[in-house]
């Protein structure tokens, strides 16, 4: 089973940026597609980007496109997020997401937490 470790947040003030990166355990990495999405306090957990196995496909949700961008070294196992001119309400809890063979995302990390101040 896959462990994804992710790392990197912390408190910005707006405008700042952070780089999220995730770590994979496994050999498999290479060959799955990645994700990040987030949960703020009291609401639902929500998708915020996608990469397919080789980077060629990927998906913002339009809340944070042209300020984020997400990426992966599949040499290094590890998937990262950019996160550029952050604002309040990009604080929350972000995860990273492994897709199944299904294409649903069916493993996550424990999360870390961004904070925004404005």
């Amino acid at each position: 089973q896959v462990q994804l470790v992710e790392s990197g947040g912390g408190l910005v003030q707006a405008g700042g940026s952070l780089r999220l990166s995730c770590a994979a355990s496994g050999r498999t990495f290479s060959i799955y597609g990645m994700g990040w999405f987030r949960q703020a306090p009291g609401k639902e957990r929500e998708f915020v980007a996608s990469i397919n196995w080789s980077g060629g496909s990927i998906a913002y949700a339009d809340s944070v496109k042209g300020r984020f961008t997400i990426s992966r070294d599949n040499a290094k196992n590890t998937v990262y997020l950019q996160m550029n001119s952050l604002r309040p309400e990009d604080t929350a809890d972000y995860y990273c997401a492994r897709r199944t063979a299904a294409g649903a995302f069916g493993s996550w990390g424990q999360g870390t937490q961004v904070t925004v101040s404005s």
